[in-house]
C-alpha cells in the first residue's frame, strides 16, 4: 500500500473534515449497490458535516481537506480491488467441490445451500502474515463412537439445545446478528466500538485508531477463519444429531452454509475485542445497547474478553457450533487481535 500522495507543500488539514471526505467517499466505492435511500443518507451526512466546517475555515484548508479524505479513500479502495475479495457480494457461491467423506461438510437444512465463499481464507490479510497463522489447534478426532469426545460434544449441543433456559436463548438471539435483519457480527463489533468511543467522549485521533484496529481484526478473523474451516471441512452439529441421535432434532438458530470448525463469531469477537481490550484495558465494564432498536434488552459485561466469551457460548445455545469450534475460535480470535495491537499506527 502507497502512501497517499499530499495536496501540495501546504500541509494545513481540518482533520475532520479530512475523516469527513474519506469516509463518504469510500462508502460510495464499497457499497456501489446500495439502495437510493442509503446513498441519500450518506450524501445527507457528509454534507451536514461539511456545512458545520465550511464556513469556520479558510477556503484552501477546506478543499485541501476534502481532497485529501478522497485520494486516502481513492487509494484504500484501489489497494482493497487486489485483495481477492474485490465484489465478492457478486459470488457469494461460486462453484466449489466439497470433499465426501465421513465427517465432512455437506449443505444443512433448512435451504440447502451450497458452500458461502469457499476460497476466502486466501485473501490477502492486513496484520497477519496469511489465513493460515494463528492456527487453533484440532478438534477432537471426528467418530460415530458413543464413547468418543467428538460424540460427547454432540451430545452436548443437543442436550444445551432441547434445555435452553430463557437467559440462554436470550444470548443466543443478541448474538445472533443474522444477515438482512442485523448490521452481521461485524457490525456488532463496530456497534461497541462506537459505543464505547462515545462514552469515553473519545477524540478524533483516538476513534480512528480504534475504529481501524477493528476493522482491521474483523477482516483478518474472518480470512483466517475461513481458511481454516475449508481446510477442515467439518460437518454441522445438526447433521451429525440428526444422523447419529435424533433424526428430527433442530438447531434453535439456522445454520450458516459453511463448514463447521472455527466458529466465525468466536473468531471474530475474541479478535475485535481483545482489540478494545489493548486500547481501553481489561476489566473495561459496558453495557451493550446494539439491539435497543429491535427489542432486545441490553447486555452487562465486566470486560470486553467477557462479551467475546459471550458470543462464542451463543453458538451453541444456537445449535449451530460444536464447543471445540467455540473454545478454540476464542484463541484463535484472540491472537489475532494481538497481532493488530501491534500494528505501529502511531509514528
Amino acid at each position: 500500500l502507497r502512501r497517499p500522495p499530499t495536496a501540495g507543500r501546504n500541509t494545513a488539514y481540518h482533520w475532520p473534515t479530512v475523516a469527513n471526505a474519506a469516509l463518504a467517499a469510500i462508502l460510495r466505492h464499497l457499497f456501489p449497490t446500495a439502495p437510493a435511500d442509503r446513498r441519500s443518507a450518506v450524501d445527507t451526512l457528509e454534507n451536514t458535516f461539511a456545512d458545520r466546517y465550511r464556513p469556520i475555515l479558510p477556503p484552501g484548508v477546506f478543499g485541501r481537506s476534502v481532497r485529501r479524505g478522497q485520494d486516502v479513500a481513492a487509494a484504500i479502495f484501489d489497494w482493497s480491488t487486489m485483495d481477492g475479495g474485490h465484489e465478492g457480494y457478486l459470488r457469494n457461491f461460486p462453484p466449489y467441490d466439497p470433499p465426501a467423506g465421513p465427517g465432512r461438510w455437506e449443505p444443512t437444512p433448512p435451504a440447502l445451500l451450497p458452500a458461502l465463499q469457499p476460497h476466502w481464507g486466501t485473501n490477502r490479510c492486513l496484520a497477519i502474515p496469511a489465513g493460515a497463522a494463528c492456527p487453533p489447534g484440532d478438534h477432537p478426532p471426528y467418530s460415530e463412537d458413543p464413547g468418543s469426545a467428538f460424540h460427547a460434544e454432540a451430545i452436548e449441543v443437543y442436550e444445551a439445545v432441547n434445555n435452553l433456559t430463557p437467559e440462554q436463548e436470550a444470548i443466543a438471539q443478541f448474538w445472533s446478528d443474522d444477515p438482512g435483519t442485523t448490521s452481521t457480527p461485524p457490525g456488532h463489533s463496530i456497534s461497541i466500538t462506537t459505543q464505547t468511543l462515545r462514552h469515553e467522549e473519545a477524540s478524533l485521533a483516538v476513534a480512528a485508531e480504534a475504529y481501524a484496529k477493528v476493522g482491521i481484526a474483523v477482516c483478518d478473523a474472518f480470512i483466517a477463519c475461513w481458511y481454516q474451516k475449508y481446510v477442515y471441512n467439518l460437518l454441522r452439529p445438526v447433521t451429525y444429531i440428526r444422523r447419529h441421535i435424533h433424526p428430527d432434532w433442530a438447531p434453535l438458530l439456522v445454520t450458516p452454509p459453511f463448514p463447521e470448525y472455527t466458529s466465525g463469531h468466536s473468531v471474530q469477537s475474541a479478535a475485535a475485542l481483545q482489540v478494545l481490550t489493548n486500547l481501553f484495558g481489561d476489566g473495561h465494564a459496558f453495557v451493550d445497547h446494539t439491539h435497543d432498536d429491535r427489542g432486545l434488552a441490553p447486555r452487562s459485561f465486566g470486560s470486553f474478553l467477557e462479551a467475546a466469551d459471550e458470543a462464542a457460548i451463543s453458538r451453541l445455545y444456537g445449535g449451530i457450533h460444536f464447543n471445540a469450534a467455540i473454545i478454540n475460535g476464542i484463541t484463535q480470535g484472540r491472537c489475532i487481535g494481538h497481532h493488530v495491537s501491534a500494528l505501529p499506527l502511531r509514528s
